[in-house]
């Protein structure tokens, strides 16, 4: 993978968050993917259960959010990408996401791990002491 694979899969996997449905998820996603919504979150594994995820976690393809990408890193079948999303016009919800996609030889991926925070969200023993 290069960067600009790695891009155009995520255009898609927008792209695809904000169409009704889920039947060009097979477009992004291995039939036997894993998706990790948090580093302690057990993954959801295959296709057909990475589609039910996908509609109970969004609101409905009309939802209003604004994301940005950086690719951090390209390394053989392995990329890391920060996400900047924000929800609601006015912005009423909002996250940064880490995203760590590998892929399979035919560019769809085969596991998807990400790593979300929140504003507000505190270390377990902040440095400050608060």
């Amino acid at each position: 993978m290069d960067r600009k694979q790695v891009a155009d899969w995520i255009a898609v996997y927008e792209r695809l968050w904000r169409t009704p449905g889920t039947q060009e998820l097979d477009t992004l996603f291995t039939e036997d993917a894993s998706y990790q919504q948090g580093p302690y979150w057990t993954p959801v594994v295959g296709l057909p259960a990475i589609a039910r995820m996908w509609e109970q976690q969004r609101k409905g393809p009309d939802e209003v959010f604004e994301m940005t990408t950086d690719i951090v890193a390209v390394d053989g079948d392995t990329a890391v990408s920060r996400q900047e999303v924000r929800y609601g016009d006015p912005v009423d919800q909002e996250y940064r996401d880490l995203w760590i996609i590998r892929f399979a030889d035919d560019g769809r991926c085969r596991s998807f791990e990400e790593w979300p925070f929140w504003p507000g969200q505190q270390p377990a023993d902040p440095p400050d002491g608060s």
